[in-house]
């Protein structure tokens, strides 16, 4: 009888240890599911809000502008210049030798291929953040009354303590008449 009675208690110790596994793996998948649970708002604040997705990209109804006409948009709260340029300002801004320029960078790699006449710039002198007046100055582009920084019309910096030319943001053609900023 002695016999069947270590048995038996062998049988039951084999059921404590399933037993005893079964509550540790419940208990941290338990515990794994509320820390996830307690990080996910933090994580998703991360995410951009809604107004800042609003304002990632927007598009202009370009046909109403003339040309050697320019509008102002707000695009991610900063102004953007979008001038449609005449052929007279396009061979002026083409014809100014690279070496003149303290950013040096051809006027064809400031526009779309195929859209001469367009050029999209960010509207903030990047000198100290001003925003520039437009067909003003030397080289009729823009102006940057804080300071003196002046602009051709292509957005180069000619004069002034600019260190850079006008930021040009991502833009695309989606239609005949409409641009698509950011």
């Amino acid at each position: 009888m002695a016999k069947k009675k270590i048995s038996s208690n062998k049988n039951h110790e084999n059921q404590g240890e399933t037993r005893r596994d079964f509550i540790v793996l419940a208990a941290s998948a338990t515990a794994a599911i509320g820390g996830v649970s307690a990080m996910w708002p933090f994580v998703d604040s991360l995410n951009p809000a809604a107004d800042v997705l609003a304002l990632s990209s927007t598009e202009v109804n370009i046909s109403s502008i003339e040309s050697g006409q320019s509008i102002t948009v707000m695009w991610r709260g900063k102004p953007v210049f979008v001038r449609r340029r005449t052929k007279k300002e396009i061979e002026e801004a083409r014809s100014v030798p690279l070496i003149e320029l303290p950013d040096p960078q051809a006027d064809a790699e400031r526009i779309k291929p195929g859209h001469d006449e367009w050029l999209v710039l960010v509207g903030v002198c990047t000198h100290l953040g001003c925003v520039p007046i437009g067909y003003k100055g030397d080289y009729d582009g823009w102006f940057c009354p804080c300071h003196g920084s002046h602009y051709d019309t292509s957005g180069r910096i000619r004069k002034g303590p600019a260190p850079k030319n006008l930021a040009i943001p991502g833009y695309e053609f989606i239609g005949k008449d409409v641009i698509k900023i950011g």
